[in-house]
This record gives C-alpha cells, sequence and structure tokens, in this order.
C-alpha cells in the first residue's frame, strides 16, 4: 500500500552521501531526482516498489523531526538488520535501539532503530 515516504534534510549533499551507502547495504539505489532546488531524490529497490525520497523541504523552511514520526525499512533476514544498523551508525546515524526481537516471541519482530544525521528516525526490520 504504502507508495513512498519523505524525510527532510537541510544538507542535502550529506543527506545522499548516507542514503547511498545505507541502502547499498540491502540492494536499494537511487531511483529518481528532481531536477529543482530540492532535489528530491527517489531510492528503492526498482520501479513499482515502495520508495524512500530524501530532499529540503517543499516550503523552503527548515526540515525538522517530526515527533513520532518513523519510516521502517524491511529487511530479507535478521543479518541484514544488523548489517543496515551497523552501516547506519559508521556512516553517522544515531542507534535508538539495537537489534534484537521485539514484541511477542511469536510474531517474530527483530529490529533496530536509528537516526539519520539529520535527526530522522529510521526502523529496520524482519518478520518471523
Amino acid at each position: 500500500m504504502i507508495g513512498y515516504a519523505t524525510l527532510g534534510t537541510n544538507d542535502i549533499d550529506s543527506a545522499l552521501t548516507f542514503y547511498d551507502a545505507l541502502f547499498a547495504t540491502v540492494g536499494g539505489k537511487r531511483l529518481m531526482q528532481m531536477p529543482d532546488s530540492r532535489q528530491l531524490t527517489f531510492y528503492g529497490a526498482g520501479a513499482g516498489k515502495p520508495m524512500l525520497a530524501i530532499g529540503k523541504p517543499y516550503d523552503g523552511q527548515d526540515a525538522t523531526v517530526g515527533n513520532g514520526t518513523m519510516v521502517a525499512l524491511a529487511a530479507d533476514t535478521r543479518e541484514q538488520v544488523d548489517q543496515v544498523y551497523a552501516e547506519a551508525i559508521e556512516l553517522g546515524g544515531a542507534d535508538e535501539g539495537a537489534p534484537g526481537s521485539r514484541g511477542p516471541e511469536q510474531m517474530g519482530f527483530y529490529g533496530a532503530y536509528f537516526r539519520d544525521p539529520d535527526g530522522n528516525k529510521l526502523c529496520v526490520f524482519k518478520m518471523g
């Protein structure tokens, strides 16, 4: 159901460096970049799949972090959750919850939480 989510940045070059490296860990890449001053850049695994867009806010104001806002990225394996989390921290992200099982064990939710250099909160998870 989700087409794409957007995260704001105040430093597009730094943000693109972070996400280029981070998404390479899970097979994601830049799919499209708008040719305007916002440089809204869409990442994903391919056409027709959910995407994450990074860019400067449309209204020209500073990007700020939404309280309670988070984007969750699906991983193929628990090992991939660990890899993405480690890569995020190595790239300058901040820890918001190390990889591990959460919730009822029968759900099999394994996730890790981090913030990108702009303070946007992300989760990478594997169900089952």
